[in-house]
C-alpha cells in the first residue's frame, strides 16, 4: 500500500476539494480478520470478541451463535471442532458487551425445515443445531454468509447472509429443498428463553424470564419482547426496583406473506414443546413464535421433481428497549429506507460504508512481508474492535427525523436524548477512550453526557454500566474520562477559538458527578466490603473513601484492608482520580467550582486544620495532596523480592496492604486483578517519584526488566499495559522499544487466538493500535503520549475535526495538514524500516527535533490537528531517549531541563501559534 507523503498532498486535495461529500475506500475493511480474538482454552484466556455484523457502536450485533450466552461465554467461540465439524444454533442480536458481562434483552432468529404443512418446529437450543457445510462460511464486517445443512429434511440447505444495521438485523435465508419434497422451510423466533445467571465460579442459576409474542399475519409481521437482563443480580440497591421493569423488544417483517402457509405461537422446547397453530399472540416462559412458507411447486410435465427447487425468504428483525411500536419504526427509521426495501446488499453498503468512515481513515506503508501484512490485519482489526464500543442504546423519536430518546433502567423512564451503555471504565480509561477522542470526537459529546445522564438517574456516574450499573471493578475512572474529555477541547469553549461543547449547566453537572465521586463514600462504607461482584449492596464507588480522609486529621489515608476487598488496588486508583478530578478542577470555570462543592469547607476544617493558609485553599489543593500523599501509606520500602532474573540485589521497594489499625497484611492480599508486581508501577500521575522510592533510573529499570523477564508481567489485564512505557520516563527508551515488540508478538497475532486476554470493550485493541503508531497515552489526562517504537514504514491517519472547532479556526484555515476534501487533520508517521528496525535513533515532530537527552513524550497538541512524526530507526540500540544505561548522566540533564514547542500555521492573512507547555508525567 502507498502512502502519500504531506509534502506531496497538497495537490491532490486540490483535485479533490471540489467533492460536495468524501466516500471513504472501503479497500481496508478485507484486512480486517473479525476471527480475531474469538477463540480461548476459557474465559480468561479468551479475546471475549464475536465476529459480528454492525456498524460501529451498533446497539445489536449480530453474528452465527454457536453456544449459549451468559456470563463468562460469549454467543460464539470459534474452536478446531467448530472450523472443522460446526454446527450453528441461529443467528443472535446480541447486546453481551464482554465475556464477563451478561446479557440483555436479545432478539434471534433461526431458519428450519418441517415435514408437512404443520410438522414440528424445533425450539431447544441443540436440536435446532444446523452442521455448516465445508468451505461456506465467510465472515466480513458488513456481511455474514453460510450455507448450512437441515437435519433430517431429505438433504435440504438452507444459504444464509446476514448483515445489520445499528438496531436492524437483514437476513435473507435460500432454503434449497432436498430429496424429500414434504419438508417445507420456516423461520422461528425463540423470544425468551432459560438465563443462566453467574452468581460466583461455582454457582449458576437458571431463571426463566418471561416473554410476549405478537403475529399479524396480514402485515407478515412478527414482535415479542423478553425480561432478560442477566446483570439485574448485581444492580445497586436503590436502583433495583426500576431496573425490574426492564423489558426489551423486536419486530421481524418478512417478504413472503405466511398467512396462508401457517404460524404459530410455541412454549417450552425440546419433546415438552406445545405448539399453537395459527395463534397470533402468546406469552410466558420459553416461548417463541415462527412463520411457514412452501417451495414453489416445480413439477415438470411428466411430474417428476426437480432438483433445485428453491425459495428465498428475507427477514428484517428491528430491536428496541421501548416498545414494540418503537422497534416497528426502527425497521425502516434506522436505515433511512421508508419503503422497506429487501435487498441485503443496501444494508451490507451502508454497514461497510459506516466501517470504511473509520477504517478508509488510515493508510499504511509495509515492506509486504507476511509477518507485517499480519500485523496490519491486527491492527485494522483493533481499530474495528475499539469502534465497537460504548455502544448505542438510543432510538429515533417516530414523531421527529433526528431526535432521539431512550429508556433508562436507572429510573425506569423515558427521556430524550442520547445514550450509550458498555461502559468498561476501569479498563478503558487507559486508552480506548483516548482512541475514541482522535478517531470519533463527533461521539464524545454523547457519550459524555449519557455519563452524566446515568448520574442524574441514578445518582452516581458509571463504573461498569451494562444497561445498569454493575458495580464492576474499583475505582470512578469516570473521572478520568471526563477530564481527559475537557483537557482535549470539550469543555466551555477557551481563548483557543474553540466553540462550546457543553452548557454551564452540563459543566456544573459535570463538576457535581466528579466531586461527590472525591468527597462522598458508598453506603455503609465502615461495614459493606464491596467485594467483586457483590450482590444485595449499593453503589460501590470509592468504597473505603472514609479512611482516605483521615490521613489529614493524623489518620491513615489507605483503604483498610480488613474492612474492604482489593485494598491496595482501591488506594491507588482514588489516588490517580483524585489528580484526574484536581486537572478537571483547572479546566472548568471558577464560579462552577465555588458555588458546587458543597462539602469543602467541612473537608478543610478538618483536614487542615493546623494550616494557617486555611483561607487561600481550594479544590485543587486537597485533591492534589490526597492523590500525591495516599498512594505511598501503601508503599513498604522494606519489603523485597529476589531478583530472579536479573541477579545481583534483590529488588525494593512494593505496594503492600494495610489493616485498619496500620499493620501490614499479606503480600498477596488487597489487589484486582493483578499482583504486588504490577501494582507496584501503578503510579502513572507520579512517575518520578515512582522512580525515586525504587533507588533512581537504574535501579527502577532493573526492577522493570525483573518484572518482564521474572515471569510477574501478565499483559491479558489491563493493569500492565503502560508498563512497559516506563522505561523511557527512566533514561532507557531502548528497553521500551524492546519490550512493546516483544509484548505486541507474544499476545496479539492474526488468529481466533489473536488476544491473549480479554478485549475488555477495546482496550486490548486500543494498546496495539496506539503502539503501532509509536506513542501511548501512559497518563492519559497528562495531555502528553510516551513514545515507543512504531511498526510501519509508514501510516497516515485522516483525523475527524472535533465538534468544537468552527470552520473559521486557523487549524482549518491556514493548516497545510488540513485536508478540505476529507474535512480531516492528517497525520503522517514515517518510520521507515520499522518492520524490522526497533530503535529509534531520532525523532522529529513537525519539525522540532527530540534530542536524545530529551523526554521522549509527544503533547497531544502537536498531533490533535495533524502534523508530521518522522522516525529515523535503527537494528541496534541507540542513545536516543538514553539508551540502555546513561541514567545517571540523563538524570541531571533532565533536572536541569524544561522545554516548550510551538508551531504555526501560516496563510497570507493570518497566524496563529500554540504554545506547548511541558506536562509533568
Amino acid at each position: 500500500m502507498k502512502i502519500l507523503h504531506p509534502i506531496s498532498i497538497t495537490l491532490l486535495y486540490l483535485s479533490l476539494s471540489s467533492a460536495s461529500a468524501y466516500q471513504w475506500s472501503t479497500s481496508l475493511l478485507s484486512r480486517i480478520n473479525p476471527l480475531i480474538g474469538s477463540a480461548g482454552p476459557e474465559p480468561n484466556l479468551s479475546g471475549g470478541m464475536i465476529p459480528s455484523v454492525a456498524p460501529p457502536f451498533g446497539s445489536t450485533r449480530w453474528v452465527a451463535q454457536n453456544q449459549n450466552s451468559y456470563v463468562s461465554a460469549t454467543p460464539f467461540n470459534y474452536t478446531e471442532s467448530y472450523m472443522n465439524n460446526g454446527t450453528i444454533h441461529g443467528f443472535m442480536g446480541t447486546r453481551q458487551p464482554a465475556i464477563w458481562m451478561g446479557e440483555s434483552a436479545w432478539a434471534a432468529v433461526v431458519p428450519g425445515m418441517s415435514s408437512g404443512s404443520d410438522g414440528d418446529i424445533k425450539t431447544g437450543f441443540e436440536e435446532r443445531g444446523m452442521p455448516k457445510i465445508a468451505g461456506t462460511e465467510k465472515f466480513g464486517v458488513g456481511l455474514y454468509s453460510v450455507e448450512l445443512a437441515i437435519p433430517e429434511s431429505g438433504g435440504s440447505t438452507v444459504q444464509v447472509s446476514m448483515s445489520a444495521s445499528s438496531r436492524v438485523g437483514h437476513f435473507q435465508f435460500i432454503f434449497k429443498q432436498g430429496s424429500d419434497s414434504e419438508y417445507q422451510p420456516y423461520i422461528f423466533l425463540p423470544t425468551t428463553r432459560p438465563a443462566t445467571i453467574f452468581h460466583n465460579p461455582s454457582t449458576f442459576v437458571t431463571t426463566y424470564p418471561n416473554g410476549t409474542v405478537q403475529i399479524s399475519p396480514m402485515t407478515n409481521e412478527i414482535c415479542g419482547s423478553n425480561t432478560e437482563m442477566q446483570d439485574f443480580i448485581l444492580a445497586p440497591n436503590s436502583i433495583k426496583d426500576a431496573a425490574s421493569h426492564f423489558t426489551g423488544w423486536y419486530c421481524a417483517t418478512f417478504d413472503v406473506p405466511f398467512n396462508d402457509t401457517g404460524f404459530g405461537v410455541t412454549v417450552g422446547t425440546g419433546d415438552s414443546t406445545m405448539r399453537s397453530e395459527l395463534a397470533e399472540s402468546g406469552s410466558g416462559e420459553e416461548l417463541g413464535a415462527y412463520a411457514r412458507f412452501q417451495f414453489p411447486s416445480n413439477d415438470t410435465q411428466d411430474n417428476t421433481r426437480s432438483e433445485s427447487t428453491t425459495m428465498t425468504v428475507n427477514v428484517r428483525i428491528a430491536t428496541s428497549l421501548i416498545s414494540a411500536d418503537q422497534a416497528r419504526h426502527n425497521l425502516y427509521a434506522d436505515t433511512q429506507d421508508d419503503v422497506g426495501s429487501f435487498a441485503i446488499q443496501d444494508t451490507q453498503t451502508v454497514t461497510e460504508n459506516a466501517w470504511a468512515e473509520k477504517i478508509g481513515r488510515f493508510q499504511v506503508e509495509t515492506d509486504n512481508s507476511s509477518e507485517s501484512e499480519d500485523k496490519l490485519a491486527v491492527f485494522l482489526t483493533g481499530v474495528y474492535h475499539a469502534m465497537q464500543y460504548p455502544y448505542e442504546v438510543h432510538e429515533t423519536i417516530p414523531s421527529s427525523t433526528n431526535a432521539s430518546h431512550y429508556y433508562s433502567a436507572y429510573d425506569n423512564a423515558l427521556h430524550e436524548g442520547e445514550s450509550y451503555s458498555g461502559y468498561s471504565i476501569w479498563d478503558t480509561y487507559r486508552a480506548e477512550w483516548a482512541l475514541l477522542i482522535l478517531l470519533a470526537p463527533e461521539r464524545i459529546p454523547t457519550m459524555v453526557r449519557s455519563m452524566l445522564q446515568d448520574f442524574e438517574e441514578g445518582g452516581w456516574l458509571p463504573m461498569w454500566k451494562n444497561m445498569i450499573e454493575t458495580n464492576i471493578m474499583v475505582g470512578t475512572h469516570a473521572d478520568s474520562l471526563l477530564a481527559e474529555a475537557v483537557l482535549k477541547g470539550f469543555g466551555a469553549g477557551s481563548t483557543d477559538g474553540f466553540e462550546e461543547t457543553f452548557t454551564t449547566e452540563e459543566l456544573t453537572t459535570i463538576w457535581k458527578a466528579a466531586w461527590k465521586d472525591a468527597s462522598v463514600p458508598p453506603v455503609d462504607d465502615s461495614s459493606v466490603v464491596y467485594s467483586d461482584r457483590e450482590e444485595n449492596v449499593d453503589y460501590e464507588v470509592r468504597a473505603g473513601l472514609s479512611t482516605f480522609f483521615e490521613q489529614y486529621a493524623g489518620g491513615q489515608g489507605w483503604v483498610a484492608n480488613d474492612i474492604h476487598s482489593e485494598s491496595v488496588s482501591r488506594t491507588l486508583d482514588y489516588a490517580y482520580d483524585d489528580h484526574v478530578v484536581a486537572a478537571l478542577s483547572t479546566l472548568i470555570p471558577s464560579e462552577i467550582i465555588q458555588n458546587n462543592t458543597p462539602n469543602l469547607s467541612s473537608i478543610t476544617s478538618d483536614f487542615y486544620q493546623n494550616k494557617s493558609e486555611i483561607a487561600d485553599f481550594n479544590v485543587t489543593t486537597l485533591l492534589t495532596d490526597r492523590s500525591m500523599a495516599n498512594p505511598w501509606t501503601v508503599w513498604n520500602a522494606d519489603a523485597s523480592a529476589p531478583a530472579v532474573a536479573t541477579g545481583g540485589d534483590d529488588i525494593k521497594g512494593f505496594v503492600q496492604a494495610r489493616q485498619q489499625n496500620g499493620s501490614w497484611a499479606g503480600t498477596t492480599d488487597g489487589f484486582t486483578e493483578g499482583d504486588r508486581w504490577v501494582y507496584s508501577f501503578a503510579f502513572v500521575h507520579d512517575v518520578a517519584e515512582l522512580v525515586k522510592q525504587r533507588g533512581g533510573n537504574e535501579s527502577f529499570v532493573k526492577s522493570l526488566n525483573e518484572f518482564f523477564d521474572g515471569g510477574w508481567v501478565d499483559f491479558t489485564n489491563e493493569p500492565a499495559h503502560h508498563t512497559p512505557y516506563l522505561y523511557a520516563l527512566a533514561g532507557a527508551a531502548a528497553y521500551t522499544q524492546e519490550r512493546v515488540r516483544e509484548i505486541a508478538q507474544k499476545n496479539y497475532n492474526n488468529t481466533p487466538n489473536g488476544l491473549s486476554g480479554n478485549e475488555d470493550c477495546g482496550q486490548m485493541s486500543a494498546w496495539y493500535v496506539f503502539s503501532a503508531m509509536g506513542f501511548y497515552p501512559v497518563n492519559p489526562v497528562s495531555g502528553v503520549y510516551v513514545v515507543g517504537s512504531p511498526f510501519f514504514s509508514a501510516l497516515n491517519v485522516s483525523l475527524p475535526v472535533p465538534p468544537f472547532m468552527p470552520e473559521s479556526h486557523p487549524s482549518i484555515t491556514s493548516n497545510p495538514y488540513y485536508n478540505p476534501a476529507t474535512k480531516s487533520y492528517e497525520l503522517c508517521i514515517l518510520a521507515p524500516g520499522a518492520e524490522n528496525k526497533p530503535y529509534v535513533k531520532s525523532l522529529k515532530i513537525n519539525g522540532r527535533v527530540i534530542g536524545d537527552m530529551e523526554e521522549p513524550l509527544i503533547s497531544h497538541e502537536e498531533i490533535r490537528f495533524g502534523g508530521l512524526i518522522e522516525f529515523e530507526m535503527s537494528d541496534r540500540v541507540e542513545s536516543w531517549g538514553g539508551g540502555k544505561g546513561a541514567w545517571a548522566e540523563l538524570t541531571s540533564k533532565l533536572d536541569a531541563q524544561s522545554h516548550s514547542t510551538s508551531y504555526s500555521f501560516h496563510d497570507q492573512s493570518q497566524t496563529n501559534t500554540v504554545s506547548v507547555d511541558h506536562v509533568e508525567l
